[in-house]
């Protein structure tokens, strides 16, 4: 996921910038559906909601959103209330956010933080307070060492996600020397790591590089692919970097094909190409979007109901966001209405979500370990499949 400053996946979605945009932080959505008992709970949400990274953040909300209004449908005795919380993506702003969700408005758990450099401030907050949390897209690895008891996640770490691609290099495209590039920062690094671990024990060859994302001329990089001629090129960086990058591999006569991660996963990676100079290249991340229902069932029921109440298709973590509240409904279905009785009930909650299995490990970590690979085709990005057993002819 892309980095924003302090280890946090940022994707800019413009088709989804203009929906949701008043759900401002302290802003509260009472619950929908008419009838059923008076009682309710209140499960906050937190992460950039309009600040300049609230393209990724706005689908999990609406996803989360979506689930909260349909178990509030049904009439249930429990209704949630879904109260947001914006931190603009910044932990200075997300801990004070969070003092107030616990004390001032009684949350009984919070969906995010949705990075994870406001996770790690804001983690130490809910375990004092014993507040649990689900993040939807919060990816650095060393979130799940701090021996926290509130904390979970429903998406696979960086750590997961460079071991799927790295699989889907070595076996989907047979490639037998890789070049790998990261982009200087913590997030591209340890993922570049964990790439070169997993290809080179697959018996690939390696070389790599790191470029400098503050700057525009990538010759020095450029003229090492080339010099190696790999037969795949993976980038542990950022789709705005990643696109620059591409057009000049492809001026210098660099066929190989291009991979990179969650980062990269928007449309701006070929924008930055020049046209369809990206085609071909590969995206994998360690979240699900499929319209077509080309994974499962579920996602395709999803994809629709999502579109209908928005008007747009769902973008990267709205599925993820939609799960992370399932395990929320899950615990209070099963008539848990406090914060420590919800805690408790996360660590047997095992029910089927949308990408994946919604099931936690002691350690918070979602035990589905799935990654998947989308296709650079033009702006699109359609799913090409599980990252494990996805072929390219």
């Amino acid at each position: 996921m892309r980095l924003n400053k302090s280890g946090i996946g940022v994707i800019a979605v413009g088709a989804v910038l203009a929906l949701g945009m008043s759900a401002c932080g302290g802003d509260s959505e009472e619950p929908s559906g008419g009838g059923g008992g008076g009682d309710t709970v209140t499960i906050g949400f937190m992460g950039d909601l309009t600040g300049e990274t609230s393209g990724i953040v706005i689908p999990p909300k609406q996803g989360a959103q979506m689930a909260i209004d349909e178990y509030n449908a049904t009439n249930p005795k429990v209704k949630i209330t879904f109260k947001t919380y914006d931190s603009q993506g910044k932990p200075e702003q997300a801990t004070p956010l969070a003092k107030t969700a616990i004390q001032q408005d009684k949350i009984a758990g919070l969906i995010g933080p949705a990075f994870s450099g406001e996770s790690a401030q804001v983690g130490p907050v809910l375990e004092e307070g014993k507040v649990p949390s689900v993040s939807p897209s919060a990816t650095n690895a060393a979130l799940a060492k701090n021996n926290w008891k509130f904390w979970h996640r429903v998406i696979a770490n960086d750590d997961v996600q460079g071991a799927g691609i790295g699989t889907f290099i070595t076996n989907g495209l047979s490639a037998k020397k890789v070049f790998i590039i990261n982009d200087a920062s913590e997030y591209g690094k340890p993922l570049a790591e964990t790439m070169k671990k997993t290809v080179t024990g697959a018996g690939a060859q390696v070389s790599e590089d790191a470029i400098d994302p503050q700057g525009s001329d990538y010759g020095s990089t450029v003229n090492k692919a080339k010099a190696y001629a790999p037969d795949a090129i993976f980038f542990a960086g950022y789709y705005a970097q990643g696109g620059k990058l591409v057009k000049q591999l492809r001026e210098a006569g660099v066929k190989a094909r291009f991979l990179s991660g969650d980062g990269s996963l928007d449309a701006g990676l070929a924008k930055g190409a020049g046209g369809t100079v990206a085609d071909g290249s590969f995206i994998g991340c360690p979240c699900l979007i499929d319209p077509t229902g080309k994974a499962s069932p579920a996602s395709k029921k999803f994809a629709d109901a999502y579109k209908a109440k928005y008007n747009t298709d769902p973008a990267i973590y709205a599925a993820e966001g939609y799960d992370a509240a399932t395990a929320f409904i899950e615990a209070i279905k099963a008539g848990n209405t406090t914060a420590e009785k919800i805690n408790t009930a996360l660590s047997s909650v095992d029910v089927a979500g949308v990408g994946k299995q919604i099931k936690f490990g002691p350690n918070g970590e979602v035990t589905a370990t799935d990654v998947f690979v989308y296709e650079v085709k033009g702006d699109k990005l359609p799913l090409l499949g599980n990252a494990k057993d996805a072929k390219v002819g």
